[in-house]
């Protein structure tokens, strides 16, 4: 299916979001925003993982500064369009489904925010990053002060802006900007493929499990220890008495379910 700005498919229980502007490096309008918080807005009950792609070279340059420039927006005006930014990216991070990012070439400015909104980030080696705002005379507003900061922190945050630099692949997966390096002598699989294999991995836990760890962990940061401690127990709580929960412990009791082996799981 074409929206506007966005391909959607389906592979199983998997939702294939596809960032469709590749004349634009994929940068993000008002238009796009609006088709990201619809998209989020309206999942199909029996998606539990949703993988977020591009086309093209680049995975995305950021806010499309000709309509930012074209516009002239005041004050208020662009107030508005961030906050159409956080809430779009906010049903990402907090919609309760697990969301991977494939990124490839550029991820700057609001393209960093973007990819800073989803759980996983999978990169391609021609993967670079960039907050050039300080650069363009703006600032950040899609929620890099919130997410990208509690990424890098604050303090690294602030020296990418003001400076402008570029961060590449090496770097980035360091810091953490991206989860899992693909298309190297290590890794050769394709980003795409690796991202797909994760989401058809993740998609087989326990929906509630799933559910758990992407709404409440950045929540209970945001919490003093005590009020984090119980918020935790909660969860655990609800969890652990999930209608899946049985049949899944029965297989570790009866010694059917897999071990956990050192060098099990995904290849960085």
């Amino acid at each position: 299916m074409t929206i506007s700005s966005l391909k959607v498919h389906e592979v199983g229980s998997v939702g294939v979001v596809t960032l469709a502007r590749a004349h634009k490096r994929n940068a993000l309008d008002d238009s796009t925003i609006r088709e990201i918080d619809d998209y989020f807005s309206n999942l199909p009950s029996h998606i539990r993982v949703v993988v977020m792609m591009a086309e093209g070279d680049h995975f995305c340059a950021g806010l499309d500064l000709k309509e930012h420039h074209d516009q002239e927006r005041g004050a208020v005006e662009f107030l508005r369009v961030c906050q159409a930014w956080h809430r779009a990216f906010d049903k990402i991070q907090h919609g309760g489904i697990p969301v991977i990012a494939c990124l490839q070439g550029a991820v700057v400015g609001g393209g960093l925010e973007l990819a800073s909104a989803a759980h996983i980030r999978v990169a391609d080696a021609s993967t670079y990053f960039a907050l050039p705002e300080g650069t363009r005379g703006i600032f950040t507003g899609g929620g890099a002060t919130v997410r990208t900061a509690r990424i890098i922190s604050a303090d690294r945050m602030i020296e990418m802006m003001l400076t402008g630099r570029v961060v590449d692949i090496e770097e980035g997966h360091r810091i953490g900007l991206a989860h899992y390096v693909c298309n190297t002598p290590q890794n050769p699989v394709s980003a795409q493929d690796f991202a797909m294999s994760l989401a058809e991995r993740i998609a087989k836990n326990a929906f509630l499990s799933n559910y758990a760890i992407v709404t409440s962990i950045n929540k209970i940061a945001d919490m003093s220890a005590t009020d984090g401690l119980f918020a935790e127990g909660l969860m655990a709580a609800v969890v652990q008495t999930g209608p899946d929960v049985q049949s899944r412990l029965n297989e570790f009791v009866v010694k059917k379910a897999r071990k956990v082996k050192p060098g099990e799981g995904a290849t960085v």
